[in-house]
C-alpha cells in the first residue's frame, strides 16, 4: 500500500516504464517516469514488485541519470537467482507500472560545487552511480578534472562504453582507463589484469593529478581491496567514499 502521508523519499510511488534499452549481455537500462523529487548524483532508489498472490520483493538500484533529468535511468544486471532483476529482462514492457521510493543516500554523492580533481573507480555494474556523477560533471562542471578507472570482465561487459569513449575524446579534462580481467585490452593505454595496488599506482602516476574526492563502487571484495590500496598509496581515507553491493 502506498502511504500518501509518508515523506516523499520514504513513500512508495508508482513509476511508469518509459522504455528499456539493452546495454550489455547482462544489463538493461530501465527508464522510468515518476513523481520522485530531485536527486543528487550517486543516490539510489528502492524498487518493489508485487506478485498476483501478494508476494513482494524489493531491491535497491543506483540512479544512472544526472540530476535534473526528466526520467530516472536504472541499469539492472540480471542475476539468475534474483527475485527482481529477471522481471526487467524477461517480462517488463514500456507502459508497465512498478513501485519505487527515493531518492536515497546522502554520503555517496557528488555535486558540481564539490569540485575536483575527481577519481572514480568502478567494478562491473558499480559504474552506474559514477555515471550519474560523470554526466552531472559534463553538464555542470566540465572543466573539473576527472578520471574513471573501470574494471570489467570483457570489453562487451563495459557498461556505457560508447558514451565513455566519446566523453574522453571530447573532454581534455576527463580521462578513462579500462582494465579487463578475462580478455585482452583493446586500447594501448588500457590493461588486461585485475585492479591491484600496483596498477592503481601506475594509473595515478600517469594521471598526475592529486584527487580531492574519490568514489569507489562495486562488489564488496573489490571495494575493500581498492580502498585499502588507495590509502596505502597515500590517498587520505577521509577523501574516499565507497558503495558496495553483494556481488563478488
Amino acid at each position: 500500500m502506498i502511504d500518501p502521508a509518508a515523506p516523499t523519499a520514504s513513500r512508495w510511488q508508482q513509476a511508469i516504464i518509459e522504455r528499456l534499452l539493452p546495454q550489455t549481455p547482462r544489463i538493461v537500462s530501465v527508464f522510468l517516469r515518476s513523481a520522485l523529487g530531485p536527486h543528487d548524483a550517486g543516490q539510489h532508489v528502492d524498487v518493489r514488485l508485487t506478485a498476483p498472490d501478494g508476494y513482494q520483493a524489493q531491491r535497491s538500484y543506483s540512479i544512472a541519470s544526472p540530476p535534473g533529468s526528466e526520467t530516472i535511468e536504472l541499469a539492472i544486471e540480471r542475476l539468475d537467482n534474483g527475485e527482481v532483476s529477471p522481471y526487467f529482462h524477461e517480462v517488463a514492457r514500456a507502459g508497465d507500472a512498478i513501485e519505487i521510493r527515493g531518492p536515497i543516500g546522502g554520503h555517496f554523492v557528488w555535486r558540481a560545487e564539490d569540485g575536483g580533481p575527481l577519481l572514480l573507480v568502478a567494478g562491473g555494474s558499480g559504474v552506474v552511480p559514477l555515471m550519474s556523477m560523470l554526466r552531472h560533471r559534463a553538464a555542470a562542471a566540465p572543466l573539473t578534472p576527472a578520471l574513471l578507472v573501470y574494471s570489467a570482465r570483457t570489453a562487451a561487459d563495459v557498461l556505457y562504453r560508447d558514451e565513455l569513449m566519446s566523453a574522453r575524446a571530447l573532454s581534455p579534462s576527463f580521462d578513462l582507463v579500462l582494465t579487463t580481467t578475462r580478455e585482452a585490452r583493446q586500447r594501448p593505454h588500457d590493461y588486461e589484469r585485475r585492479l591491484d595496488r600496483g596498477l592503481l599506482r601506475e594509473i595515478l602516476d600517469r594521471w598526475r593529478e592529486a584527487p580531492r574526492h574519490v568514489y569507489v563502487c562495486g562488489g564488496t571484495a573489490f571495494v575493500e581491496a581498492v580502498a585499502s590500496s588507495l590509502v596505502e598509496e597515500a590517498i587520505p581515507a577521509a577523501s574516499i567514499r565507497v558503495e558496495r553491493y553483494g556481488g563478488a
